[in-house]
């Protein structure tokens, strides 16, 4: 099996879509929306942005033969700054590094674009192994903001 990282093109924008939804319902309490104001949304800001492809908003995707297996999001902030959301890979693909390819993918292009950045996260204390895969990447926590919120930031 051979996994490619790439930018999602225009095209690809209603793909990204079916794997946002599967994220928000398969692990609701990781990300900051619900699966039905997702499903009952004509087209989500990421579909937009995919299809008018700006640098400082992007999707990354994991393609495994051709298949999209994984996505990660960028968005830039004002100032040199920005964050990664909606990281997700399927079940059955996990635990393969994908996720720590992906995300090492999109640090990459926005250091690419916009360096210097400080790229910034945020997960929820209980996603272990999301938080402890940030950790593997080289994120450091920076605040709790709540229990239900932690701030991590990547030092290279």
């Amino acid at each position: 099996m051979t996994i490619e990282y790439r930018k999602l093109h225009p095209a690809e924008s209603k793909i990204y879509r079916l794997l946002r939804l599967e994220s928000l319902k398969k692990f609701p309490e990781s990300f900051c929306a619900t699966y039905e104001e997702a499903q009952n949304t004509e087209k989500l800001r990421m579909e937009f942005d995919i299809e008018n492809q700006t640098p400082e908003r992007f999707v990354w995707g994991a393609f495994a033969d051709a298949q999209l297996i994984g996505i990660c999001v960028f968005v830039k902030d004002t100032g040199s700054s920005g964050n990664i959301y909606q990281m997700y890979v399927k079940e059955g693909f996990q635990g393969k590094n994908i996720g720590y390819e992906l995300v090492e993918a999109v640090i990459h292009e926005a250091r690419r674009l916009f360096h210097p950045i400080d790229i910034f996260l945020d997960v929820i204390p209980t996603n272990e192994r999301a938080y402890y895969l940030y950790k593997k990447i080289g994120f450091k926590e920076v605040e709790k903001e709540t229990d239900s919120n932690i701030v991590m930031k990547y030092h290279h």
